[in-house]
């Protein structure tokens, strides 16, 4: 027999643990949203099928935030009921849904020794009609970069077209309008932002733009690198920069061999640098420092 002294020392005993049922999948604590390792898959199915896209485990957390902002933006209370609901439409909502995905990290001039060799590569044929493709252009900087050391390096009658293309369609609008806030001209030298830049006044104070004498040398236009590529005649220079570390292997020898096929012989691929293409050495050799040579 238990006393009153004994009752009032004993333990509490835990309330049952209620187990809430949900369709598809356990509730994360703090968690705005139903969120599941079959979600997971789902999603990673979907964006490897429509980009290329290989995420790995390690990605959950990444995934969850971004497309948490699609459940918002289109009204769905589930993973399962916006990921049912894009599967069974063919609309807008599948852009949105690569443009949550992808990532686009930049800057003005970034591993800026790839600069250095297009400037020589320009030098050693300033007469020339030069095609370059960017193939990953996101904000813009990139692009840019490239632009000013053509202008830089071909003087004012240089000829030159530069292509640039992202699969992120929001990014590439950015890109397009060339217009970008005054603090985020990390890697331009004061040189360059007079000759090339407009500075903003009034409403638009804190604020550049790019000058117009070097966004006509400029076009941009959506493409999926995982298809068939759009665009006419070929290329001296291709950068395709910090891309491929987001495909598979077999995902990158197709994606290569795509851009093999729009580069003339002879022409230079700029990649990453953690990207290394020791497995496609019949289509580019290895010239420089992430630099290669389309054979």
């Amino acid at each position: 027999m238990l006393t009153t002294s004994a009752l009032r020392n004993r333990p509490a005993t835990p309330p049952p643990r209620v187990a809430i049922a949900a369709e598809d999948g356990p509730v994360a604590e703090g968690r705005e949203f139903v969120w599941s390792d079959a979600d997971f898959a789902r999603i990673k199915a979907l964006i490897y099928k429509k980009a290329g896209i290989s995420l790995h485990d390690g990605k959950h957390a990444m995934v969850y935030s971004r497309v948490s902002r699609r459940l918002r933006e289109t009204g769905h209370a589930s993973f399962k009921g916006y990921i049912d609901w894009l599967e069974s439409h063919d609309g807008p909502e599948w852009q949105e849904f690569i443009n949550a995905l992808t990532t686009n990290l930049t800057a003005f001039f970034r591993e800026s020794h790839h600069f250095d060799a297009l400037a020589q590569l320009l030098r050693a044929k300033p007469a020339h009609d030069w095609r370059i493709w960017c193939a990953a252009a996101s904000t813009g900087e990139e692009p840019y970069s490239i632009a000013m050391t053509c202008a830089e390096s071909l003087g004012a009658n240089g000829r030159y077209e530069i292509v640039n293309s992202d699969i992120d369609t929001k990014v590439l609008a950015t890109a397009q309008r060339g217009v970008y806030k005054h603090e985020g001209n990390k890697g331009l030298s004061a040189e360059r932002l007079q000759r090339f830049f407009l500075r903003g006044k009034g409403a638009n104070t804190g604020q550049m733009r790019v000058k117009p004498e070097l966004q006509k040398h400029m076009s941009f236009q959506p493409v999926n690198l995982i298809h068939e590529l759009p665009l006419r005649d070929t290329f001296d220079v291709v950068f395709c920069r910090n891309v491929m570390i987001y495909f598979d292997a077999a995902t990158q020898r197709a994606v290569l061999e795509r851009i093999h096929r729009v580069m003339r012989p002879g022409g230079t691929l700029f990649v990453g640098h953690a990207e290394n293409f020791s497995d496609a050495r019949h289509l580019f050799a290895l010239r420089g420092k992430t630099v290669y040579e389309r054979l």
